[in-house]
Protein backbone atom coordinates (compact mmCIF):
# COMPACT_ATOMS: atom_id res chain seq x y z
CA UNK A 1 0.00 0.00 0.00
CA UNK A 2 1.54 3.29 -1.08
CA UNK A 3 -1.29 5.80 -1.64
CA UNK A 4 -4.54 6.33 0.31
CA UNK A 5 -7.61 8.40 -0.57
CA UNK A 6 -9.49 9.83 2.40
CA UNK A 7 -13.21 9.78 1.61
CA UNK A 8 -14.16 12.35 4.23
CA UNK A 9 -13.69 15.93 5.38
CA UNK A 10 -12.89 18.00 8.45
CA UNK A 11 -10.80 16.91 11.41
CA UNK A 12 -11.01 13.17 10.73
CA UNK A 13 -9.69 13.63 7.18
CA UNK A 14 -6.78 15.63 8.59
CA UNK A 15 -6.23 12.99 11.29
CA UNK A 16 -5.96 10.22 8.67
CA UNK A 17 -3.58 12.32 6.54
CA UNK A 18 -1.28 12.75 9.56
CA UNK A 19 -1.23 8.99 10.21
CA UNK A 20 -0.55 8.22 6.56
CA UNK A 21 2.35 10.66 6.40
CA UNK A 22 3.97 9.13 9.47
CA UNK A 23 3.76 5.71 7.79
CA UNK A 24 5.26 7.05 4.56
CA UNK A 25 2.01 6.80 2.60
CA UNK A 26 0.92 9.33 -0.01
CA UNK A 27 -2.51 10.89 0.45
CA UNK A 28 -5.36 12.09 -1.73
CA UNK A 29 -8.07 14.39 -0.34
CA UNK A 30 -11.50 14.70 -1.85
CA UNK A 31 -13.54 17.81 -1.19
CA UNK A 32 -16.77 19.56 -2.04
CA UNK A 33 -16.87 23.08 -3.44
CA UNK A 34 -17.72 24.31 0.08
CA UNK A 35 -14.53 22.77 1.49
CA UNK A 36 -12.07 24.17 -1.03
CA UNK A 37 -10.15 26.01 1.72
CA UNK A 38 -10.26 23.28 4.36
CA UNK A 39 -6.95 22.15 5.86
CA UNK A 40 -7.30 18.54 4.72
CA UNK A 41 -7.16 19.84 1.14
CA UNK A 42 -4.03 21.82 1.87
CA UNK A 43 -2.08 19.08 3.65
CA UNK A 44 -2.87 16.13 1.38
CA UNK A 45 -0.39 15.33 -1.39
CA UNK A 46 -3.18 15.57 -3.96
CA UNK A 47 -6.76 16.85 -3.86
CA UNK A 48 -9.77 16.28 -6.10
CA UNK A 49 -13.04 18.22 -6.06
CA UNK A 50 -15.90 15.72 -6.24
CA UNK A 51 -18.96 17.95 -6.37
CA UNK A 52 -21.01 20.79 -4.89
CA UNK A 53 -21.61 21.42 -1.19
CA UNK A 54 -24.56 19.06 -0.77
CA UNK A 55 -23.30 15.76 0.69
CA UNK A 56 -25.44 13.63 -1.60
CA UNK A 57 -23.66 15.18 -4.58
CA UNK A 58 -20.13 14.99 -3.13
CA UNK A 59 -19.10 13.01 -0.04
CA UNK A 60 -21.94 10.49 -0.47
CA UNK A 61 -21.52 10.28 -4.24
CA UNK A 62 -19.94 6.83 -4.68
CA UNK A 63 -19.20 7.16 -8.44
CA UNK A 64 -17.46 10.50 -7.84
CA UNK A 65 -15.33 9.10 -4.99
CA UNK A 66 -14.35 6.00 -6.99
CA UNK A 67 -13.55 8.14 -10.04
CA UNK A 68 -11.24 10.31 -7.90
CA UNK A 69 -9.56 7.16 -6.58
CA UNK A 70 -9.03 5.77 -10.08
CA UNK A 71 -7.64 8.94 -11.65
CA UNK A 72 -5.17 9.36 -8.77
CA UNK A 73 -4.25 5.66 -8.85
CA UNK A 74 -4.68 4.96 -5.12
CA UNK A 75 -4.35 1.56 -3.48
CA UNK A 76 -6.82 2.09 -0.65
CA UNK A 77 -9.64 4.29 0.65
CA UNK A 78 -10.06 5.32 4.30
CA UNK A 79 -13.69 6.35 4.90
CA UNK A 80 -13.24 8.05 8.30
CA UNK A 81 -16.54 8.19 10.20
CA UNK A 82 -19.98 9.18 8.94
CA UNK A 83 -20.68 9.56 5.21
CA UNK A 84 -19.71 6.25 3.50
CA UNK A 85 -17.85 4.67 6.43
CA UNK A 86 -20.55 2.07 7.15
CA UNK A 87 -21.89 1.71 3.63
CA UNK A 88 -21.52 -1.95 2.62
CA UNK A 89 -22.29 -1.16 -1.02
CA UNK A 90 -19.40 1.31 -1.10
CA UNK A 91 -17.05 -1.28 0.40
CA UNK A 92 -18.14 -3.75 -2.29
CA UNK A 93 -17.57 -1.21 -5.06
CA UNK A 94 -14.07 -0.59 -3.68
CA UNK A 95 -13.37 -4.33 -3.82
CA UNK A 96 -14.73 -4.61 -7.35
CA UNK A 97 -12.53 -1.69 -8.40
CA UNK A 98 -9.39 -3.29 -6.97
CA UNK A 99 -9.16 -0.72 -4.18
CA UNK A 100 -8.65 -1.74 -0.55
CA UNK A 101 -11.40 -0.53 1.80
CA UNK A 102 -9.90 0.31 5.19
CA UNK A 103 -12.56 -1.19 7.38
CA UNK A 104 -14.48 -4.43 7.93
CA UNK A 105 -15.58 -6.66 5.06
CA UNK A 106 -18.83 -5.67 3.29
CA UNK A 107 -20.80 -8.61 4.68
CA UNK A 108 -19.82 -7.69 8.25
CA UNK A 109 -20.71 -4.02 7.69
CA UNK A 110 -24.06 -5.09 6.31
CA UNK A 111 -24.77 -7.37 9.26
CA UNK A 112 -23.80 -4.74 11.84
CA UNK A 113 -25.40 -1.87 9.92
CA UNK A 114 -28.91 -3.18 10.46
CA UNK A 115 -29.06 -2.73 14.20
CA UNK A 116 -31.93 -5.11 14.80
CA UNK A 117 -30.06 -7.90 12.97
CA UNK A 118 -26.86 -7.10 14.86
CA UNK A 119 -28.79 -7.28 18.12
CA UNK A 120 -30.14 -10.74 17.33
CA UNK A 121 -26.74 -11.96 16.16
CA UNK A 122 -25.05 -10.80 19.36
CA UNK A 123 -27.76 -12.50 21.41
CA UNK A 124 -27.11 -15.73 19.51
CA UNK A 125 -23.40 -15.41 20.28
CA UNK A 126 -23.97 -15.01 24.01
CA UNK A 127 -23.88 -11.23 24.48
CA UNK A 128 -26.68 -9.85 26.68
CA UNK A 129 -29.27 -7.61 25.01
CA UNK A 130 -32.12 -5.51 26.38
CA UNK A 131 -35.63 -7.01 26.36
CA UNK A 132 -37.43 -5.87 23.25
CA UNK A 133 -38.94 -6.81 19.91
CA UNK A 134 -37.90 -9.84 17.94
CA UNK A 135 -37.54 -8.65 14.37
CA UNK A 136 -38.85 -5.54 12.64
CA UNK A 137 -42.06 -3.92 13.87
CA UNK A 138 -44.47 -3.68 10.94
CA UNK A 139 -46.91 -1.32 12.65
CA UNK A 140 -47.73 0.35 15.96
CA UNK A 141 -49.96 -2.52 17.06
CA UNK A 142 -46.95 -4.84 17.12
CA UNK A 143 -45.05 -2.29 19.18
CA UNK A 144 -47.99 -2.25 21.58
CA UNK A 145 -47.73 -6.02 22.00
CA UNK A 146 -44.02 -5.68 22.83
CA UNK A 147 -44.80 -2.93 25.35
CA UNK A 148 -47.34 -5.18 27.06
CA UNK A 149 -44.59 -7.76 27.50
CA UNK A 150 -41.61 -5.58 28.55
CA UNK A 151 -43.45 -2.58 30.02
CA UNK A 152 -43.04 1.17 29.62
CA UNK A 153 -40.97 3.19 29.04
CA UNK A 154 -39.58 1.71 25.87
CA UNK A 155 -37.55 3.16 23.02
CA UNK A 156 -38.25 2.88 19.30
CA UNK A 157 -35.13 2.73 17.13
CA UNK A 158 -34.45 2.85 13.41
CA UNK A 159 -32.83 -0.41 12.30
CA UNK A 160 -30.66 1.44 9.76
CA UNK A 161 -30.29 4.61 11.84
CA UNK A 162 -27.55 6.38 13.73
CA UNK A 163 -26.86 9.64 15.50
CA UNK A 164 -30.24 9.60 17.22
CA UNK A 165 -32.24 9.63 14.00
CA UNK A 166 -35.45 7.61 14.12
CA UNK A 167 -35.35 7.22 17.91
CA UNK A 168 -38.29 7.95 20.22
CA UNK A 169 -38.85 7.22 23.90
CA UNK A 170 -42.44 6.09 24.54
CA UNK A 171 -43.70 6.39 28.12
CA UNK A 172 -47.31 5.26 27.80
CA UNK A 173 -49.75 3.65 25.37
CA UNK A 174 -51.45 6.95 24.49
CA UNK A 175 -48.26 8.24 22.84
CA UNK A 176 -47.25 5.06 21.06
CA UNK A 177 -49.03 5.45 17.70
CA UNK A 178 -47.88 9.04 17.18
CA UNK A 179 -44.30 8.35 18.24
CA UNK A 180 -44.16 5.27 16.04
CA UNK A 181 -45.21 7.28 12.97
CA UNK A 182 -42.74 10.08 13.74
CA UNK A 183 -39.85 7.66 14.25
CA UNK A 184 -40.73 5.76 11.08
CA UNK A 185 -40.93 8.93 8.97
CA UNK A 186 -37.66 10.28 10.38
CA UNK A 187 -35.90 6.97 9.76
CA UNK A 188 -37.17 6.86 6.19
CA UNK A 189 -36.05 10.43 5.50
CA UNK A 190 -32.62 10.04 7.11
CA UNK A 191 -31.73 6.45 6.19
CA UNK A 192 -34.02 5.59 3.25
CA UNK A 193 -35.34 2.77 5.46
CA UNK A 194 -38.30 3.13 7.84
CA UNK A 195 -37.79 -0.18 9.67
CA UNK A 196 -38.11 0.09 13.45
CA UNK A 197 -37.49 -2.18 16.42
CA UNK A 198 -37.95 -1.55 20.15
CA UNK A 199 -36.12 -2.10 23.43
CA UNK A 200 -36.78 -1.52 27.09
CA UNK A 201 -35.74 2.04 27.96
CA UNK A 202 -33.43 2.38 30.98
CA UNK A 203 -34.08 5.72 32.68
CA UNK A 204 -30.75 6.32 34.45
CA UNK A 205 -28.49 4.47 32.04
CA UNK A 206 -24.78 4.87 31.40
CA UNK A 207 -23.55 4.67 27.80
CA UNK A 208 -20.43 2.49 27.70
CA UNK A 209 -18.54 1.49 24.56
CA UNK A 210 -15.60 -0.83 23.96
CA UNK A 211 -12.87 -0.14 21.40
CA UNK A 212 -11.98 -3.20 19.33
CA UNK A 213 -9.36 -4.07 16.72
CA UNK A 214 -9.34 -7.16 14.53
CA UNK A 215 -6.64 -8.21 12.08
CA UNK A 216 -7.02 -10.25 8.89
CA UNK A 217 -5.58 -13.33 10.60
CA UNK A 218 -8.47 -13.88 13.02
CA UNK A 219 -7.10 -12.09 16.09
CA UNK A 220 -9.24 -9.68 18.13
CA UNK A 221 -8.07 -7.22 20.79
CA UNK A 222 -10.32 -5.23 23.15
CA UNK A 223 -8.67 -1.93 24.11
CA UNK A 224 -10.85 -1.06 27.09
CA UNK A 225 -13.96 1.07 27.37
CA UNK A 226 -15.07 4.67 27.05
CA UNK A 227 -17.84 6.45 28.95
CA UNK A 228 -20.12 8.40 26.59
CA UNK A 229 -23.10 9.25 28.79
CA UNK A 230 -22.94 13.05 28.42
CA UNK A 231 -25.27 13.40 25.46
CA UNK A 232 -27.94 15.64 24.04
CA UNK A 233 -30.59 14.15 21.77
CA UNK A 234 -28.53 10.94 21.59
CA UNK A 235 -25.49 12.87 20.31
CA UNK A 236 -22.35 12.59 22.45
CA UNK A 237 -20.78 15.75 23.87
CA UNK A 238 -18.14 14.48 26.30
CA UNK A 239 -16.33 11.13 26.44
CA UNK A 240 -13.80 9.72 28.86
CA UNK A 241 -11.66 6.64 29.34
CA UNK A 242 -11.82 4.60 31.41
CA UNK A 243 -15.41 4.82 32.66
CA UNK A 244 -15.63 6.10 36.25
CA UNK A 245 -17.98 3.23 37.16
CA UNK A 246 -16.43 0.28 35.34
CA UNK A 247 -15.01 -2.46 37.56
CA UNK A 248 -12.12 -4.73 36.53
CA UNK A 249 -14.42 -7.76 36.90
CA UNK A 250 -17.11 -6.32 34.62
CA UNK A 251 -14.50 -5.12 32.10
CA UNK A 252 -12.92 -8.57 31.94
CA UNK A 253 -16.28 -10.32 31.54
CA UNK A 254 -17.48 -7.96 28.80
CA UNK A 255 -14.15 -8.09 26.94
CA UNK A 256 -14.15 -11.89 26.96
CA UNK A 257 -17.69 -12.11 25.59
CA UNK A 258 -16.93 -9.51 22.92
CA UNK A 259 -13.72 -11.18 21.78
CA UNK A 260 -15.55 -14.47 21.31
CA UNK A 261 -18.47 -12.88 19.44
CA UNK A 262 -16.34 -10.72 17.13
CA UNK A 263 -14.12 -13.68 16.23
CA UNK A 264 -17.26 -15.63 15.33
CA UNK A 265 -18.46 -12.99 12.86
CA UNK A 266 -14.98 -12.44 11.40
CA UNK A 267 -14.62 -8.81 12.43
CA UNK A 268 -11.61 -6.95 11.01
CA UNK A 269 -10.10 -3.48 11.45
CA UNK A 270 -11.35 -0.92 14.01
CA UNK A 271 -14.79 -0.82 15.54
CA UNK A 272 -16.76 0.08 18.63
CA UNK A 273 -19.33 -2.01 20.46
CA UNK A 274 -21.82 0.07 22.42
CA UNK A 275 -23.65 -0.95 25.60
CA UNK A 276 -26.15 0.36 28.11
CA UNK A 277 -25.15 -0.04 31.76
CA UNK A 278 -28.08 -0.04 34.21
CA UNK A 279 -28.03 0.97 37.87
CA UNK A 280 -27.59 -2.66 38.93
CA UNK A 281 -24.34 -2.98 36.97
CA UNK A 282 -25.75 -4.99 34.04
CA UNK A 283 -24.34 -4.37 30.56
CA UNK A 284 -26.65 -4.73 27.55
CA UNK A 285 -25.52 -4.62 23.93
CA UNK A 286 -27.08 -1.92 21.75
CA UNK A 287 -25.03 -1.65 18.53
CA UNK A 288 -21.73 -1.98 16.67
CA UNK A 289 -20.12 0.97 14.89
CA UNK A 290 -18.02 -0.68 12.20
CA UNK A 291 -15.55 2.21 11.84
CA UNK A 292 -13.28 4.54 13.77
CA UNK A 293 -15.18 6.68 16.30
CA UNK A 294 -15.10 10.43 16.86
CA UNK A 295 -13.92 9.80 20.42
CA UNK A 296 -11.04 7.46 19.57
CA UNK A 297 -8.39 9.91 20.96
CA UNK A 298 -9.27 9.16 24.59
CA UNK A 299 -8.48 5.49 24.02
CA UNK A 300 -5.26 6.47 22.28
CA UNK A 301 -4.31 8.58 25.29
CA UNK A 302 -4.78 5.85 27.90
CA UNK A 303 -3.40 2.94 25.84
CA UNK A 304 -0.65 4.60 23.79
CA UNK A 305 -2.03 2.94 20.64
CA UNK A 306 -2.42 5.06 17.48
CA UNK A 307 -5.73 3.64 16.30
CA UNK A 308 -5.68 5.19 12.83
CA UNK A 309 -2.18 3.88 12.17
CA UNK A 310 -3.41 0.50 13.43
CA UNK A 311 -6.23 0.63 10.87
CA UNK A 312 -3.77 1.28 8.08
CA UNK A 313 -1.36 -1.42 9.22
CA UNK A 314 -4.17 -3.97 9.54
CA UNK A 315 -5.20 -3.13 5.97
CA UNK A 316 -1.60 -3.83 4.94
CA UNK A 317 -1.98 -7.36 6.32
CA UNK A 318 0.05 -6.94 9.52
CA UNK A 319 -0.79 -8.98 12.60
CA UNK A 320 -2.15 -7.41 15.77
CA UNK A 321 0.67 -8.64 17.99
CA UNK A 322 3.12 -6.90 15.61
CA UNK A 323 1.09 -3.68 15.67
CA UNK A 324 0.42 -3.56 19.42
CA UNK A 325 3.70 -5.05 20.60
CA UNK A 326 2.06 -7.03 23.41
CA UNK A 327 -0.87 -6.81 25.83
CA UNK A 328 -2.63 -3.44 25.99
CA UNK A 329 -3.47 -1.82 29.33
CA UNK A 330 -5.19 1.45 30.18
CA UNK A 331 -3.12 3.86 32.25
CA UNK A 332 -4.22 7.22 33.60
CA UNK A 333 -7.37 8.97 32.49
CA UNK A 334 -8.45 10.95 29.40
CA UNK A 335 -11.44 13.13 28.63
CA UNK A 336 -12.67 14.66 25.36
CA UNK A 337 -14.97 17.64 24.80
CA UNK A 338 -16.56 17.98 21.38
CA UNK A 339 -16.54 21.63 20.34
CA UNK A 340 -19.56 22.29 18.16
CA UNK A 341 -20.47 25.44 16.26
CA UNK A 342 -23.78 25.76 18.10
CA UNK A 343 -25.37 28.25 20.48
CA UNK A 344 -26.14 26.44 23.76
CA UNK A 345 -28.02 29.54 24.97
CA UNK A 346 -30.41 29.40 22.00
CA UNK A 347 -31.58 25.78 21.84
CA UNK A 348 -28.25 24.74 20.28
CA UNK A 349 -28.93 26.61 17.06
CA UNK A 350 -26.16 25.93 14.47
CA UNK A 351 -23.67 28.78 14.19
CA UNK A 352 -21.84 28.65 10.86
CA UNK A 353 -19.75 31.60 9.74
CA UNK A 354 -16.26 33.06 9.82
CA UNK A 355 -13.87 32.38 12.69
CA UNK A 356 -12.44 35.80 13.41
CA UNK A 357 -9.89 34.64 15.98
CA UNK A 358 -8.71 31.25 17.22
CA UNK A 359 -6.39 30.36 20.08
CA UNK A 360 -5.91 26.70 21.02
CA UNK A 361 -4.54 25.57 24.38
CA UNK A 362 -1.35 23.60 24.82
CA UNK A 363 0.87 22.20 27.49
CA UNK A 364 1.47 18.71 28.84
CA UNK A 365 -1.43 16.31 28.31
CA UNK A 366 -3.47 18.58 26.01
CA UNK A 367 -4.41 17.65 22.44
CA UNK A 368 -6.62 19.51 19.95
CA UNK A 369 -7.92 17.82 16.80
CA UNK A 370 -9.39 20.38 14.41
CA UNK A 371 -9.51 21.48 10.79
CA UNK A 372 -10.38 25.11 11.46
CA UNK A 373 -8.18 28.21 11.73
CA UNK A 374 -8.50 31.96 12.09
CA UNK A 375 -10.32 33.27 9.01
CA UNK A 376 -11.87 29.88 8.17
CA UNK A 377 -15.53 30.00 7.19
CA UNK A 378 -17.59 27.15 8.67
CA UNK A 379 -20.04 26.00 5.99
CA UNK A 380 -23.68 25.38 6.99
CA UNK A 381 -23.94 22.10 5.08
CA UNK A 382 -22.32 19.59 7.44
CA UNK A 383 -22.07 18.41 11.03
CA UNK A 384 -21.47 21.23 13.51
CA UNK A 385 -18.43 19.70 15.24
CA UNK A 386 -15.35 21.84 14.53
CA UNK A 387 -12.83 20.58 17.09
CA UNK A 388 -12.11 18.01 19.78
CA UNK A 389 -10.28 18.99 22.96
CA UNK A 390 -8.61 16.01 24.64
CA UNK A 391 -6.87 16.11 28.02
CA UNK A 392 -4.92 13.34 29.74
CA UNK A 393 -3.84 13.01 33.36
CA UNK A 394 -2.45 10.48 35.77
CA UNK A 395 -5.95 10.10 37.22
CA UNK A 396 -9.45 11.45 36.59
CA UNK A 397 -9.09 14.47 38.87
CA UNK A 398 -5.92 15.58 37.10
CA UNK A 399 -7.57 15.11 33.69
CA UNK A 400 -10.65 17.13 34.74
CA UNK A 401 -8.56 19.96 36.18
CA UNK A 402 -6.47 20.04 33.02
CA UNK A 403 -9.62 20.12 30.87
CA UNK A 404 -11.05 23.02 32.89
CA UNK A 405 -7.81 24.94 32.35
CA UNK A 406 -7.70 24.10 28.64
CA UNK A 407 -11.32 25.19 28.11
CA UNK A 408 -10.45 28.58 29.61
CA UNK A 409 -7.59 28.88 27.11
CA UNK A 410 -9.61 27.82 24.07
CA UNK A 411 -10.79 31.04 22.43
CA UNK A 412 -12.99 31.03 19.32
CA UNK A 413 -14.42 34.34 18.14
CA UNK A 414 -16.90 35.10 15.40
CA UNK A 415 -19.25 32.16 16.03
CA UNK A 416 -21.10 30.58 18.94
CA UNK A 417 -19.73 27.32 20.37
CA UNK A 418 -20.49 24.75 23.06
CA UNK A 419 -17.45 25.79 25.14
CA UNK A 420 -19.65 27.48 27.83
CA UNK A 421 -21.69 24.27 28.22
CA UNK A 422 -18.52 22.24 28.72
CA UNK A 423 -17.34 24.68 31.37
CA UNK A 424 -20.68 24.35 33.14
CA UNK A 425 -20.39 20.57 33.02
CA UNK A 426 -16.84 20.56 34.43
CA UNK A 427 -18.06 22.58 37.44
CA UNK A 428 -21.00 20.29 38.20
CA UNK A 429 -20.33 18.33 41.45
CA UNK A 430 -22.12 15.21 40.22
CA UNK A 431 -20.05 15.12 37.05
CA UNK A 432 -16.88 15.68 39.05
CA UNK A 433 -17.77 12.67 41.18
CA UNK A 434 -18.58 10.54 38.12
CA UNK A 435 -22.24 10.34 39.11
CA UNK A 436 -24.12 10.94 35.89
CA UNK A 437 -26.19 9.18 33.24
CA UNK A 438 -27.50 9.79 29.72
CA UNK A 439 -30.04 12.35 31.01
CA UNK A 440 -27.28 14.45 32.61
CA UNK A 441 -27.35 17.33 30.10
CA UNK A 442 -31.13 17.75 30.28
CA UNK A 443 -30.95 17.86 34.08
CA UNK A 444 -28.00 20.26 34.02
CA UNK A 445 -29.72 22.69 31.68
CA UNK A 446 -33.00 22.48 33.62
CA UNK A 447 -31.17 23.24 36.88
CA UNK A 448 -29.27 26.11 35.26
CA UNK A 449 -32.28 27.91 33.80
CA UNK A 450 -32.52 30.62 32.84
CA UNK A 451 -29.34 29.90 30.92
CA UNK A 452 -27.75 33.25 30.17
CA UNK A 453 -24.67 33.77 28.02
CA UNK A 454 -21.66 35.24 29.83
CA UNK A 455 -21.54 39.01 29.86
CA UNK A 456 -19.39 40.34 27.06
CA UNK A 457 -16.23 41.98 28.28
CA UNK A 458 -15.34 45.34 26.83
CA UNK A 459 -12.03 45.77 25.06
CA UNK A 460 -9.97 48.69 26.26
CA UNK A 461 -7.34 50.18 23.97
CA UNK A 462 -3.82 49.06 24.87
CA UNK A 463 -1.27 51.76 25.65
CA UNK A 464 0.93 52.75 22.76
CA UNK A 465 3.59 50.15 22.17
CA UNK A 466 1.98 47.57 24.49
CA UNK A 467 0.81 44.19 23.16
CA UNK A 468 -2.96 43.85 22.70
CA UNK A 469 -4.70 41.99 25.52
CA UNK A 470 -7.20 39.36 24.47
CA UNK A 471 -10.40 39.53 26.50
CA UNK A 472 -13.28 37.09 26.78
CA UNK A 473 -14.17 33.88 24.95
Amino acid sequence: MRKVLIANRGEIALRVICACKELGLQTVAVYSEADRYSLHVRFADEAVCIGPAKSALSYLNIPAVISAAEITNVDAIHPGYGFLSENADFAEVCQASGIRFIGPRPEVIRLMGLKERAREEMKRLGVAILPGSEGILKHAAEAQEVAARIGYPMILKASAGGGGRGMRVVRDAADLAGQFTQAQNEAQAACACGDLYSEKYIERARHIEFQVLGDEHGEIEILGERECSVQRRHQKLIEEAPSPVMTPKLRKRASGALKKALKAIGYTNAGTVEFILDEDGNLYFIEVNARIQVEHPVTEAVTGVDLVKAQLRIAMGQKLHEILGGPVEMRGHAIECRINAEDPFNNFQPSPGRIEFLHVPGGHGVRVDTHVYGGYVIPPHYDSMIAKLICYGSDRRVALDRMARALDELIIRGIKTTIPLHKLTLKDPNFRRGRYSTNFVDRLLAASQPLVPPKAQELTPAPAGAPEKIEGV
